[in-house]
């Protein structure tokens, strides 16, 4: 496991993008039909994407017949990038290899990072130097920042049923002003 390491924002730097642990804990998951609505894939995507190890869940895979995977909040980050990632062209091979690199990040590190593609590579760029560089060569490019896929998910992942792997219960989150007026206006 990656030892996370607490990130101090620098002048001119985005602070962490969970700063009052709103963030769901190690052991807190989502089953996979829950993890494949909130990440936007099908169920067969999902399957086929754990039994190659695209996209392990880290919390619980499945043990035999009728066993449900839990998968982390920083597994259904990988699998809405994955989706991304299909949606512009990139191969399963090329995205294997951006994947197994996002794995060795922690959760705070993904916020930093925005992906590069030019449909056949994908690169990784955390500073605006480093997309000048990538830009240089002419190539058309397009870019997946994996902190406003957190936000996505983050915003939305407390509407799904979470289960903790140790079988104790999840304290509620509470509700901010933000997420009050949403409900409010979704309500009617």
């Amino acid at each position: 496991m990656v030892e996370e390491v607490p990130i101090r924002a620098e002048a001119g730097e985005q602070g962490e993008l969970f700063p009052d642990s709103s963030m769901p804990d190690e052991l807190v998951g989502y089953r996979g039909p829950a993890a494949c609505q909130i990440a936007g894939i099908t169920y067969r995507q999902l399957d086929y994407w754990a039994r190659t190890d695209l996209v392990s869940p880290t919390i619980r895979s499945a043990q035999g017949s009728g066993s449900q995977r839990l998968y982390s909040f920083k597994d259904v980050l990988v699998l809405k990038v994955v989706k991304r990632l299909l949606d512009t062209g990139v191969s399963l091979q090329n995205i294997r290899v951006a994947v197994e690199h996002l794995r060795k990040h922690g959760v705070q590190d993904l916020a930093r990072i925005t992906l590069f593609s030019d449909g056949t590579t994908v690169y990784e760029c955390t500073s605006p130097e480093e997309v000048v560089d990538l830009l240089q060569g002419g190539q058309g490019v397009f870019g997946i920042a994996v902190s406003g896929a957190m936000r996505e998910i983050s915003g939305s992942i407390h509407e799904f049923p979470a289960e903790r792997a140790d079988g104790l219960e999840i304290s509620p989150i509470t509700e901010d002003e933000l997420s009050r007026r949403r409900r409010a206006r979704a309500t009617g």
